[in-house]
């Protein structure tokens, strides 16, 4: 027991990478300042912001999700396999350096909002380990920077850190694509937020009123302007997709998603662990269309993000000739089902190069003790 003990404190203290560090630098913010994280689950990704300098959160990097489980949409009770939507709260006592996959921490679900709706269970985390029964689970070797990134923010003197979870990125052209989902009602609490967020670059203060998410103006009168200014334009924009003929959609999710990087590393037959029922990521993300689209977003195969911006905006989009090839250059991964999809702009550091390391002759992994693991592929070693 105490070589285990000895063995999660190790891990629990591996250092930040020279090459994260190097970033920090470049954003005028330190290791001990505090942290934000914001989680899209159709995306799967989970992106770490910290406070720079100047008082205001920015963008430090991205880490794709290995696998998160259940479907768009809020977790709602102890069982279901979803991971939440929402905004949480991650304190010290929430970290866990003892994990048996190997770090994580509590992202705080259920939180006052979840509990006001009936929402029950526990122990949602992030983790290592590429399963998940309703957690964001990552790799080993990203979670260890992860963990990393949050413990020393918290050391710092962060009482606890804000875990914003969304179900994909909140632009006005999402919002009007899943305006007929029945979630669709909670998504505009979050977009409020995310907006707010993004205008003022400051921690939400969120609270729950009459069942709602609820948000208190900044302190700052400036930041509250454009809050309240981006916002308006924000549903401006949700308006003129609609109106110019965007497509209502809702994605279904056998069982929840993995980010398209881990997908083309194990169509190349690499080992990122045990990975919770693959069979399911065949039929992730199929985007069932509620109502099709029309006018210059059915002449265009798709809304024109200039869409919302204006109308001298609109028309040039409209008046482009629609492009059904991408580029040459366009780095693109063929997924299941003949979808497509592009390569999101990760940063590989964090994942290489210990995938790539395994020896000639290295016997299969064993099944996974983890409830609905299994080894993904036979194994394929490179030197």
């Amino acid at each position: 027991m105490a070589g285990a003990a000895a063995a999660g404190a190790s891990k629990g203290e591996l250092p930040i990478p020279a090459a994260t560090l190097a970033l920090m630098a470049a954003r005028d913010t330190t290791p001990d300042a505090p942290i934000l994280m914001r989680a899209y689950k159709k995306e799967s990704e989970i992106e770490v912001w910290k406070l720079n300098k100047s008082g205001r959160y920015v963008f430090l990097k991205s880490f794709p999700i290995c696998r998160w489980s259940g479907a768009l949409g809020p977790k709602t009770r102890q069982g279901d396999r979803q991971t939440p939507e929402g905004f949480y709260a991650v304190g010290p006592h929430q970290m866990n350096p003892y994990s048996h996959y190997y770090l994580s921490f509590d992202t705080g679900y259920p939180n006052a909002y979840d509990r006001a709706h009936g929402g029950s269970g526990s122990d949602v985390m992030v983790h290592g380990t590429c399963s998940s029964a309703g957690c964001f689970a990552m790799t080993d070797r990203q979670v260890a920077e992860i963990f990393a990134l949050a413990r020393e923010a918290l050391r710092g003197g962060q009482s606890a850190f804000q875990f914003q979870s969304y179900p994909f990125r909140m632009s006005a052209q999402n919002m009007a694509r899943y305006r007929s989902d029945p979630n669709i009602a909670f998504w505009r609490e979050l977009k409020e937020g995310s907006d707010r967020f993004e205008a003022t670059g400051e921690e939400l203060d969120v609270s729950v009123v009459n069942g709602r998410y609820a948000f208190a103006p900044s302190k700052d009168p400036a930041n509250e302007l454009l809050a309240a200014a981006r916002h308006a334009r924000e549903q401006a924009r949700v308006a003129a997709f609609i109106k110019e003929g965007s497509a209502a959609v809702r994605t279904t999710y056998s069982d929840g998603g993995q980010n398209p990087y881990f997908a083309a590393l194990l169509r190349k037959g690499a080992h990122v662990g045990d990975v919770s029922r693959p069979e399911a990521l065949a039929f992730a993300g199929v985007d069932e269309v509620l109502s099709p689209a029309r006018g210059v977003c059915a002449r265009k195969g798709g809304c024109p993000d200039a869409i919302g911006r204006g109308p001298e905006a609109t028309k040039a989009a409209a008046d482009q000739p629609r492009m059904d090839a991408p580029a040459a250059d366009q780095p693109r991964i063929i997924l299941a089902a003949a979808r497509v999809a592009p390569m999101p702009q990760t940063e590989p550091i964090t994942l290489a190069p210990a995938p790539f390391c395994y020896s000639l002759g290295r016997p299969a992994p064993p099944q996974s003790t983890i409830a609905g693991g299994m080894p993904v592929l036979p194994a394929v070693w490179f030197d």
